[in-house]
């Protein structure tokens, strides 16, 4: 057997050990006084960032998850939460990228609720923009008797174009006010594949600030704030801290549960699934509500 043969099952085997890990989610250190010697992540947690694993020191205050993998069941590619502690809702988010939704198919394929995007700021210039299907998804999705939240996605880069954005977001709400039972979102997102994005490099502060901004607008006018984020933007982005009374919606579509260290409230776990009434792959979501 060559050297090349003899490696192979060993190299299968290491990947086959990332991918569990993967799987499992954080892992914590403990201290070791074995032989005299002192583990130097004691207190530490490793967990996958988005691009990397690392060793984190959990942040002080911010709640963990404690939603594990034996609390997500999975039939026909789609999980539901068999724990005790949550009631789960399942539902789906969209934009005019879906086109015309057939919100009686989608009701009755079990949604239970959707998230509808009110408008956008472009990531170029700047403008602001109303979604071209967002009065049509609200009242459709609302005439199906979905529960309805709503998100703007957001590339503010000072508190002035948050409240900017908030305002706009609140002018477009007035003809549901009272319907609206689901979070009102703000969804700013690093642009990956633009260096020249204006948002490009902006710090952590002012990306909390902006949050914080927006949220709080929303708050005062009756509605339930939330911010969402991927697993990167979660970890590096915001100051959790700050954050943490406002519902927080996290992306993360290739794992078997919601495997990020912190506490959230909404997990989306696909980006193309197939759900009867719309014709393009959709983005799903599963919302964990405590039980009392």
């Amino acid at each position: 057997m060559s050297r090349r043969s003899a490696f192979r099952p060993l190299l299968a085997g290491l990947l086959l050990l990332v991918a569990v890990v993967c799987l499992l989610g954080p892992i914590k250190a403990r201290a070791d006084n074995r032989n005299g010697l002192t583990d130097p992540h004691a207190g530490q947690v490793y967990v996958y960032d988005g691009f990397d694993w690392i060793w984190m020191t959990p942040i002080e205050g911010v709640p963990v998850n404690d939603i594990a993998e034996n609390d997500i069941s999975w039939q026909g590619g789609k999980p539901s939460y068999a724990g005790d502690a949550y009631t789960a809702l399942r539902g789906v988010d969209v934009s005019e990228h879906q086109h015309d939704i057939d919100w009686a198919r989608v009701k009755a394929a079990g949604i239970d609720y959707a998230v509808i995007r009110l408008g956008r700021r472009g990531y170029s210039e700047g403008g602001l923009f109303e979604d071209e299907f967002f009065k049509q998804n609200m009242d459709g999705a609302l005439d199906a008797g979905l529960q309805v939240g709503v998100y703007f996605f957001s590339q503010a880069v000072t508190v002035a174009e948050a409240l900017e954005e908030a305002d706009l977001t609140l002018r477009l709400l007035e003809p549901y006010r009272g319907r609206v039972t689901m979070p009102v979102v703000f969804d700013w997102e690093k642009i990956y594949d633009d260096d020249s994005a204006r948002t490009a490099g902006l710090d952590v502060g002012t990306l909390t600030d902006c949050a914080v901004a927006y949220c709080e607008r929303v708050k005062a006018a009756g509605y339930q704030p939330g911010v969402y984020f991927n697993r990167h933007t979660g970890y590096y982005g915001f100051d959790l801290t700050r954050i943490q009374d406002y519902h927080l919606w996290f992306a993360l579509p290739e794992a078997r549960f919601p495997n990020f260290y912190y506490a959230t409230d909404m997990w989306q776990y696909s980006f193309e699934e197939n759900v009867p009434g719309i014709d393009t792959p959709t983005d799903v979501n599963l919302f964990f509500i405590r039980n009392s």
